[in-house]
């Protein structure tokens, strides 16, 4: 073999542990490209979630809190109206209480 010839195969060997070398270093920088952006999109949506977890949790605080105020507000009128009745009652229990302490 020639020295011209043992010198191309040389450097073609360089040459592919350049292109080797070369397309390693960039599968290394997609990877981390393609790491970044799945981090980038694993937070955007836990904070995408985390916005409408928020809002169902607002939703559904303000539906209880209707909730109890229609609750208080019937549990009153009930009252209210065990309140009368039992005012009308009154004159009657009173004088049934009067009859019998008389008739004692």
């Amino acid at each position: 073999m020639s020295l011209e010839a043992i010198q191309k195969v040389t450097e073609a060997e360089h040459a592919a542990r350049e292109r080797r070398a070369e397309a390693a270093e960039e599968a290394k920088r997609i990877v981390a490209g393609a790491e970044r952006a799945g981090r980038q999109l694993v937070q955007d949506q836990r904070s995408h979630a985390e916005q409408e977890a928020r809002a169902m949790l607002a939703d559904a605080e303000a539906q209880a809190e209707k909730r109890a105020e229609a609750t208080l507000a019937d549990n009153a009128a009930k009252c209210e109206a065990l309140k009368q009745d039992a005012r009308k009652r009154l004159d009657k229990a009173a004088g049934l209480i009067v009859g019998r302490v008389g008739n004692s």
